[in-house]
């Protein structure tokens, strides 16, 4: 009973401990981006390149949109509208911008995309829409929460660890998985910010 309370309150403990975004609608519809290829869920972890531990996890979904649900993470985009850490108009510049941000001389990126029927792709959608602002350190749980909410990924472990994620990402039948590495410095604290029509290169 005490985990199912629990996993019943956590979203909504995460929820009042983040700071809530909320972009203008029309902000929103005018960076609305459908990527041209199939509906896919990709879990995308930053894992550090000294220990081998998870640093970060993200969840790319491609539907009638593409979108990043980036809970407690540090990337922006000017004209990137967000919505409670979810980053709409995802074009490939601006997913490059997002993984060179994160990929460098401290930390690589891993990409682990799932093929998903266009039905999965809007359940996924709308519950990343729907979670709430999260808070810092909790993007892990955040991200294996609403996996579990998806039709498919009801067997992810929910877990503050990173890596439990892509242990059962790589198991899943036809994963893609690649990995992005980067040479740039350990700070990115004074970011260039690309145009996101032209190739994305984070500078730290």
């Amino acid at each position: 009973m005490q985990r199912l309370l629990l996993a019943l309150i956590l979203p909504l403990l995460l929820s009042a401990c983040a700071e809530s975004v909320w972009a203008p609608e029309e902000e929103v519809q005018r960076a609305k981006y459908r990527h041209d290829a199939p509906p896919t869920v990709t879990l995308i972890t930053v894992i550090s390149n000294r220990s081998g531990s998870g640093a970060h996890s993200s969840l790319l979904i491609n539907g009638s949109q593409r979108v990043i649900f980036d809970p407690a993470g540090t990337w922006k985009h000017p004209l990137l509208p967000e919505r409670n850490d979810v980053h709409f108009g995802m074009t490939p510049s601006a997913l490059d911008f997002y993984i060179d941000y994160h990929a460098r001389e401290t930390f690589h990126v891993v990409s682990q995309e799932v093929r998903v029927s266009p039905e999965v792709a809007e359940i996924a959608l709308a519950r990343v829409q729907s979670y709430g602002a999260v808070g810092k350190a909790f993007c892990s749980n955040a991200t294996t929460d609403v996996l579990r909410s998806i039709p498919g990924f009801e067997g992810v472990p929910r877990s503050f660890n990173p890596k439990k994620a892509v242990t059962f990402f790589d198991a899943m039948p036809g994963v893609k998985r690649s990995e992005a590495y980067d040479d740039s410095p350990a700070s990115n604290s004074t970011i260039r910010v690309p145009p996101l029509n032209a190739p994305a290169r984070a500078q730290g």
